[in-house]
């Protein structure tokens, strides 16, 4: 088997694991942002470094859910400065700055997102969010972050705030194949996105088995896509503000 085919299939059983192990965890995720949704709330999403990813992955999204508010803040990622990003990711206080410009809604549902779980900004969103009355739900890296010390002062990692922690089951290090002397090869991104799009379906589902109007983004790319996408930007322009 060449290397590319055996990345590919370690990141198939990767996905098989969590659909193995993390169903109580991913359903009880589902559980809760239906619960925020059927109440008239957001779905907040962040992350940093990388992360930020996950936090754009069910944003104005084909087939996504409509009331995704995502956290971006461009000294968080890498565009803006790769060193400046990690730097600010380990910033005690930066949260609470973040927190009150996004004005977390009470009863709305925090989905956060870091491999490693140990920084300090991660950390403390969490704290900021339930002082809010959010629900939080991680997706971290359990191997990873077990083996990793806080750099938060508390102590704790995000696995140790969070409400409902699902693990992605990747490796120490993300970085899953060893070529020579090298690591290469991440597995959080893709397993982490997987993740969410089996949260959104749940969402849905539960939605449509009570009854339930959950506002969904179409493909702009199909015809009629355009006008459905605009009307629900013209409903909540004002309440989602990376909309504009």
């Amino acid at each position: 088997m060449n290397i590319s085919n055996e990345y590919l299939k370690k990141l198939s059983a990767l996905i098989d694991e969590v659909a193995e192990k993390e169903e109580k965890n991913i359903d009880a995720a589902i559980k809760a942002c239906f619960e925020s949704l059927k109440n008239g709330k957001m779905l907040y999403t962040f992350g940093t470094g990388h992360s930020h990813l996950l936090a754009e992955e069910i944003f104005y999204r084909a087939g996504g859910l409509v009331r995704v508010y995502p956290i971006l803040d461009e000294g968080l990622m890498l565009h803006a400065g790769a060193a400046k990003s990690t730097t600010l990711e380990r910033l005690e206080g930066y949260a609470g700055v973040l927190a009150e410009h996004y004005a977390l809604e009470e009863g709305s549902t925090l989905l956060i997102f870091s491999n490693s779980g140990r920084n300090a900004v991660t950390v403390e969103m969490v704290l900021e969010a339930k002082k809010r009355g959010l629900t939080v739900i991680a997706i971290t890296n359990m191997t990873h972050t077990s083996a990793a010390a806080s750099r938060h002062s508390s102590g704790k990692k995000l696995c140790d705030v969070a409400d409902i922690v699902i693990d992605n089951h990747g490796c120490y290090g993300d970085a899953s194949m060893e070529i020579g002397e090298l690591r290469v090869s991440p597995t959080s991104t893709s397993v982490g996105a997987a993740i969410l799009q089996a949260i959104v379906c749940g969402v849905v589902k539960a939605a449509s088995e009570e009854g339930v109007d959950i506002e969904v983004f179409s493909s702009s790319n199909i015809d009629g896509g355009d006008a459905i996408n605009q009307a629900h930007i013209n409903n909540f322009t004002e309440k989602i503000r990376p909309l504009w």
